[in-house]
C-alpha cells in the first residue's frame, strides 16, 4: 500500500511579502539613481555658457571643462551656425562660476598624444563675474599643425649650423683671429702686447708711459717749489712787518702831513682875508704870509719825501709830480 506524498506547508501571505520586496527594490534602485544624479549635480542650478571655436576636432558632448586642473563643467550640445562657426554650449554649476570672471579666456589643448582639453583661466579673481548666457571665443592650439613650421624652422637652423662650420666662414676666421690675439697675448707684455701687434710697439707705450711718469714727478717737484715761493711771497707782502704794513704806515704819515698842510692852507687863506681887510698893516701880513709860505713849503717837502719813500718799498707803475703853489 502506498502513501500519499506530503504537501510542504504554505508560506502564509506569500503573495503580499512578494510585493513588499518587489517594492523595496524598486525603491531601493530609484533611490541609488537619485543620489547617482544629485552626485553628479543633475539637481544643481547651473548656467549655460557658449564658446565659438572654428572647427569642433576631437570635442564631444560631455567634454569636461577644467580649472587649474579641477572640472567646473562640460559640454552640453555642439552646433554650427551658418557662417561656419562651431559653438559649443558648455554647462556650469552656479557654485564653480566664481572661477570665472568677465576676463576670462579659454583655450582647447589638442596634443599629440591624448584626447583634446578645454582650459579656463583667470588672471585675476577680483575682476567682475561672468555674466549670464556669456559668449567667448575658444583659442585653439593644435600641435600637429605646428609641426611643419618646426620643421621648417629646425631645416633652416641647421642650414645655418652648416654654412658656418664650413671651411673659410666667418665664424672660422673669427676663430682664428681670436687664436692668434691669445698667443700675442702669452708675450712679455701680455693683453698690450696682443692689442698693439708686436712687442716693439708695447714696448714702446711702456716706456713712453715711463716718461710721462718721471714728467710727472718733476712736475711736481716744480708745483712744491712755485707753493714755496707763493708762501713765502705771500708772508713778505702781507705778513706782520711786511711791505704793505710799512706802506699802511706811510701812508697813514701822508694822511696827517696833508692834515697839516690843509691847516696851514686855511690859516694862510685867513691871514689873506685880513690883508685885504687891512691896508695898513701890509708889511706885518706881508711877513706873515712869508712866514705861512714857509710852513706851507715845509709841509709839502715832508709829502714829497714821503711819497718818495712809499714808492721806494712799493714800486707803483706811475710818476708822482708835486707842483708847489
Amino acid at each position: 500500500m502506498e502513501r500519499a506524498p506530503v504537501r510542504a506547508p504554505l508560506i502564509k501571505n506569500l503573495e503580499f511579502k512578494v510585493g513588499l520586496l518587489l517594492a523595496l527594490t524598486a525603491l531601493i534602485t530609484l533611490a541609488f539613481v537619485g543620489y547617482v544624479l544629485h552626485a553628479r549635480g543633475v539637481f544643481e542650478p547651473s548656467r549655460t555658457l557658449t564658446l565659438t571655436a572654428d572647427n569642433a576636432d576631437g570635442v564631444s558632448v560631455g567634454m569636461p571643462v577644467t580649472y587649474s586642473g579641477f572640472a567646473i563643467g562640460q559640454v552640453q550640445r555642439m552646433t554650427l551656425t551658418d557662417s561656419g562657426q562651431v559653438h559649443l554650449l558648455i554647462d556650469i554649476p552656479e557654485k564653480n562660476l566664481r572661477w570665472l570672471r568677465s576676463t576670462s579666456v579659454f583655450t582647447m589643448e589638442k596634443p599629440l598624444v591624448g584626447a583634446a582639453k578645454i582650459k579656463a583661466f583667470s588672471a585675476d579673481l577680483k575682476d567682475p563675474p561672468l555674466p549670464a548666457n556669456a559668449e567667448r571665443e575658444l583659442f585653439t592650439g593644435d600641435t600637429a599643425q605646428e609641426i611643419p613650421i618646426l620643421v621648417a624652422r629646425l631645416k633652416g637652423i641647421l642650414e645655418n649650423v652648416e654654412a658656418m662650420t664650413q671651411a673659410g666662414s666667418s665664424i672660422n676666421q673669427s676663430l682664428a683671429s681670436v687664436s692668434t690675439l691669445t698667443q700675442r697675448m702669452t708675450g712679455d707684455y701680455g693683453v698690450m702686447e696682443g692689442m698693439l701687434g708686436s712687442a716693439e710697439n708695447a714696448r714702446k707705450v711702456v716706456d713712453s708711459i715711463d716718461r710721462a711718469n718721471t714728467l710727472l714727478k718733476s712736475l711736481n717737484v716744480v708745483s712744491l717749489k712755485v707753493d714755496s715761493t707763493l708762501a713765502k711771497t705771500d708772508q713778505r707782502l702781507f705778513g706782520q712787518a711786511g711791505v704793505m704794513d710799512s706802506v699802511q704806515r706811510s701812508l697813514n704819515q701822508v694822511n696827517g702831513i696833508l692834515g697839516d698842510a690843509r691847516e696851514s692852507l686855511k690859516k694862510a687863506d685867513a691871514v689873506l682875508a685880513n690883508a685885504q681887510g687891512i691896508s695898513a698893516d701890509i708889511k706885518g701880513a706881508t711877513t706873515d704870509i712869508g712866514t705861512l709860505r714857509a710852513e706851507v713849503d715845509d709841509s709839502l717837502t715832508k709829502v714829497n719825501h714821503l711819497i718818495n719813500e712809499v714808492n721806494r718799498k712799493w714800486p707803483f707803475a706811475r710818476d708822482a709830480e708835486i707842483k708847489l703853489p
